[in-house]
């Protein structure tokens, strides 16, 4: 069974001033709410991840609005969430528990950012023997400074990531393409 996990889709995250000077895919919350449009219509288990910072000044902290889920991503009463507050959704989580009670074997995850919690989420999932899909579109990364001074840009951190997860940790697609091929798997049943 395919669910989708939806991860760190909050306010906070549009934030760039904490993170960096710049944050690439502006759309990536969108694709995240057209995935979770098309895994409603289809009835499809829907697992949301809800980052707490303990940093005190961070936009994530749960004392700031940017704590909140965007709006595009609001979670239903049905679709469980689960709260974490370090980089891995399924560390001091029952999200490993609650897949494999259902014998969910694939995860579509999308959200938030490629260089920190989607990344560490994707090569644990694949690690406990899950089956990725890392959406492309529906994720972004924020531009770093290297251990050397030297500025690296959203773009460059964001296709790196990409890089370094596909083929051994996931399989790397855009949401139209998985929504197309979702609707065809799901056709065919």
């Amino acid at each position: 069974m395919t669910t989708l996990v939806l991860i760190d889709t909050q306010l906070g995250l549009q934030e760039t001033t904490f993170y960096g000077t710049e944050r690439n895919n502006p759309e990536a919350e969108e694709n995240c709410g057209r995935l979770l449009k098309h895994f409603r219509k289809k009835h499809l288990p829907i697992f949301h991840i809800k980052h707490n910072s303990t940093n005190l000044s961070s936009p994530l902290h749960p004392n700031k609005m940017g704590n909140e889920f965007h709006p595009a991503v609001q979670p239903m009463i049905n679709e469980p969430v689960f709260e974490k507050t370090v980089n891995n959704a399924f560390i001091g989580t029952e999200l490993e528990i609650s897949l494999k009670a259902q014998d969910i074997t694939d995860l579509v995850i999308a959200g938030l950012t490629i260089e920190h919690c989607i990344s560490t989420s994707v090569r644990m999932a694949s690690n406990l023997g899950f089956n990725v899909i890392l959406v492309s579109d529906a994720t972004a990364a924020f531009d770093k400074i290297g251990f050397d001074g030297k500025k690296y840009s959203a773009e460059i951190i964001f296709h790196s990531e990409l890089a370094n997860l596909k083929d051994e940790f996931a399989t790397i697609k855009n949401t139209e393409t998985l929504l197309n091929e979702l609707d065809k798997s799901l056709n065919e049943i």
